[in-house]
C-alpha cells in the first residue's frame, strides 16, 4: 500500500499467531469483516509466531499424530481468509488511543482507523545470541524456548538435556523434562539459583537433575541436530565440552510491546494488562488484548487461541453495545 493509503475498519487485529487468526475466525464469522495486520519480517519474528519455528505440536488438539507448527498457522490462516479476513503484512508501529476511532499507523506508511483493536502480537523467547543456537531452533534441531512444548518428543527420549537458566521457568521446565530425559543439566551462570525456594529445592531433590554451576553456554554444537555444548566457567574462564541431546533455553520472554507504551496500562514486565479477570479489555475501552501479549503464565499455544476466541466475542458485545458511543467520554480519558 503507498504511504497516503488511508483505510476504516470495524475491527484490527495485530499480529498472526493462534491468537491473531482465531481472533479473525470469530470476527470474520461474526460478519465483523475483520482487517489483519499480520506483522513483517525481522530476525526473530515471521508472521504466524512462534509456531513458525517450531517443527512438529504435539500437544494441539484435533491433531492426533501432532502437525508441523507451520502448516497448522498457515491453515489457521487460510481458515480465517475463507470467511473474508483481510491481511496487512506490516508492523504496526503507532497507536493513537486517545483518538476515536482509532488511529492506527504501519511500517509502510498505512494509516488505518479502527472501531475497535485486538492485540494479539505475542512475545518472543530470549535466546542466548548464538548463531548456531538460532539456526537449530528455527531448524527443529533439537533447540527449543519451551519444554512443554516439545520436551515429550522423540528425539528428546533418554537424552541428556540442558535447560539454561535459573529462575522458575529453568526449574518448572527441567522438572518436567526428567520425565522423559536420562538425566537434565541445568547450566546457570551463578552459584545459587533465583527460584523461589520451593521450586529451587524441588530441582535439587531431584535424582535427575544435575547442575552446571557458574556456566554460560558459548556455543551449540551440531550440524542438522544439536550434539553438545560449550560451557565457560563464569569464575575461572575454563571452558569444557557438555554432550546433549537437547538444549532448553529458559531465560524468560518478551511481550511485543514496545508501541504499547503510553497506549494501554502493562505490567511491570511488560505484558499487557486485563484490569478485569476472565476479560481482554484492557485499560482502554475497545482495545483488548489476546495470547501471549497478555499471558505471562501459560504461553501455549491452544491457550492463545482461547484468548483470541474470548477478544473477538469481547469485541463484538462492545461494539453491539454502542461502543464509544455508548460510553462518550471513556476513550478519550484512556487510562
Amino acid at each position: 500500500m503507498s504511504e497516503s493509503t488511508t483505510l476504516h475498519e470495524r475491527v484490527v487485529i495485530i499480529g498472526s499467531g493462534p491468537a491473531g487468526w482465531t481472533a479473525a475466525i470469530y470476527s470474520a464469522r461474526a460478519e465483523m469483516n475483520p482487517f489483519v495486520i499480520e506483522g513483517g519480517i525481522s530476525r526473530t519474528m515471521i508472521p504466524g509466531g512462534q509456531l513458525m519455528f517450531t517443527t512438529e505440536v504435539e500437544n494441539y488438539p484435533g491433531f492426533k499424530h501432532g502437525v508441523d507448527g507451520q502448516t497448522l498457522m498457515l491453515d489457521m490462516k487460510e481458515q480465517a481468509l475463507r470467511f473474508g479476513t483481510r491481511v496487512l503484512t506490516e508492523d504496526v508501529v503507532e497507536i493513537d488511543p486517545a483518538q476515536y476511532p482509532f488511529r492506527l499507523v504501519t511500517t509502510g506508511g498505512t494509516e488505518v482507523f479502527a472501531d475497535a483493536v485486538i492485540v494479539a502480537t505475542g512475545a518472543n523467547a530470549k535466546w542466548i545470541g548464538l548463531a548456531n543456537e538460532e539456526r537449530l531452533a528455527q531448524s527443529g534441531g533439537g533447540v527449543s524456548a519451551c519444554a512443554v512444548c516439545d520436551g515429550a518428543l522423540p528425539h528428546f527420549r533418554n537424552q541428556v538435556l540442558a535447560v539454561v537458566g535459573g529462575g522458575d521457568t529453568a526449574m518448572e521446565d527441567a522438572l518436567y523434562l526428567t520425565k522423559f530425559a536420562k538425566e537434565v543439566v541445568i547450566v546457570h551462570r551463578r552459584d545459587e539459583l533465583r527460584a523461589s525456594k520451593i521450586m529451587a529445592e524441588r530441582a535439587l531433590a531431584n535424582e535427575k537433575i544435575t547442575f552446571a554451576w557458574n556456566s554460560v553456554v558459548t556455543e551449540v554444537f551440531g550440524d542438522d541436530v544439536i550434539t553438545g555444548l560449550r560451557l565457560q566457567d563464569t569464575v575461572t574462564g575454563e571452558e569444557r565440552e557438555l554432550e546433549v541431546g537437547g538444549l532448553f533455553v529458559a531465560i524468560g520472554h518478551e511481550p511485543n510491546t514496545g508501541f504499547l507504551q503510553d497506549v494501554v496500562d502493562l505490567k511491570d514486565n511488560g505484558y499487557v494488562k486485563t484490569p478485569i479477570p476472565w476479560r481482554t479489555q484492557t485499560s482502554v475501552p475497545g482495545i483488548f488484548a489476546a495470547g501471549d501479549v497478555m499471558d505471562d503464565y501459560y504461553r501455549q499455544a491452544v491457550t492463545a487461541a482461547g484468548t483470541g476466541c474470548m477478544a473477538a466475542l469481547d469485541a463484538e458485545r462492545w461494539l453491539a453495545h454502542g461502543g464509544v458511543d455508548a460510553h462518550p467520554g471513556e476513550v478519550a480519558a484512556g487510562h
